[in-house]
């Protein structure tokens, strides 16, 4: 995540955050507790869009909320003042905990609004946790910027639902971006053998997981027949066999007039970066880029307009204009 050009904030899973500023590393120490369990540890991080001017930085990590019995997701926002956290405030804490390893999320975006939007996976229970607004997990959450709940979420009304719910039917969503052209909200997600998603996430929505998909369990069985289901949105674009998507980011630099407003996206299963091509709300190409580059994490653009990939055991590199 960039501060500036020049100055950066990485995150490591174990729980590292550091500062890397005109080459210089620098550890940022004050970081909450933080549950290093299989896929969850220190997730994503975002800067507020006033940031210049409040300095509040939101992060989601495996948090044990105090309860030892494993861990789930949490939503964090601070300060940093010469290297240190300050002022940290716990926006959101999902619950129950688990001692599952799978399917933590989680991407953080604001829309134009300041309104936050973040994403929780079904932590490997999806039996229970997607179609149920009454839990966590499998999620895509509202809030605004201070945590509160906005007065238009989709189940403010609902008495027993978890208010912050923005959209559910979620498997593992690992890419969050909102398209410029439309201002919509698209995510990727984590099938499991098999169908990957793209969905464009709307207000109180159910997207079909698990009752609706196009994959099937690790070992080759069906756990549904159908790929669609009443009442719930189709996925605009999957994969069959997965891709593994990780990070996302809609190109709108005018330095790859090439590849503006289309789709990049990580694939940690088969090392590439995967260009989708968008035509209006419809994948109509997709093209795979620097084949063998590593398990690709992250995407982001810097704010002069050059795109950054975060690649698994390798660091962060920097893709120059032909």
């Amino acid at each position: 995540m960039f501060l500036t050009e020049n100055s950066i904030l990485i995150t490591e899973k174990t729980g590292k955050l550091i500062l890397f500023e005109n080459g210089i590393k620098k550890i940022i120490n004050g970081l909450p507790e933080i549950v290093d369990i299989g896929q969850g540890g220190l997730l994503d991080i975002e800067l507020h869009p006033n940031y210049k001017e409040n300095g509040w930085i939101y992060i989601t990590y495996a948090s044990s909320n105090d309860d030892k019995n494993g861990a789930n997701t949490s939503l964090m926002r601070f300060q940093i003042k010469s290297n240190q956290i300050t002022n940290k405030e716990l926006l959101y804490s999902a619950t129950p905990n688990s001692r599952k390893g799978q399917h933590f999320g989680s991407r953080i975006i604001f829309d134009d609004d300041n309104n936050l939007y973040f994403s929780i996976g079904d932590r490997g229970n999806r039996n229970v946790n997607p179609q149920n607004i009454k839990r966590d997990g499998g999620k895509i959450y509202k809030l605004q910027d201070d945590g509160s709940i906005p007065i238009d979420n989709p189940f403010v009304m609902d008495r027993y639902s978890k208010k912050a719910i923005f959209s559910y039917g979620h498997r593992n969503p690992q890419g969050m971006a909102i398209n410029p052209l439309t201002n919509d909200i698209w995510i990727h997600e984590h099938g499991p053998k098999g169908g990957d998603e793209i969905n464009i996430i709307k207000s109180g929505k159910n997207y079909g997981w698990p009752l609706a998909s196009y994959g099937v369990n690790y070992i080759g069985t069906k756990f549904t027949d159908k790929t669609s289901i009443k009442g719930s949105e189709n996925p605009i674009h999957y994969w069959v066999p997965s891709i593994a998507p990780s990070g996302m980011i809609f190109v709108d630099s005018d330095k790859y007039p090439d590849w503006k407003n289309n789709i990049l996206i990580g694939s940690l299963k088969f090392e590439y970066l995967h260009m989708c091509i968008v035509k209006g709300n419809t994948i109509t190409k997709e093209e795979k880029l620097y084949e063998g580059i590593g398990r690709v994490r992250s995407l982001e653009i810097s704010p002069e307009g050059y795109i950054y990939v975060g690649v698994e055991n390798l660091g962060i590199i920097k893709i120059l204009p032909n």
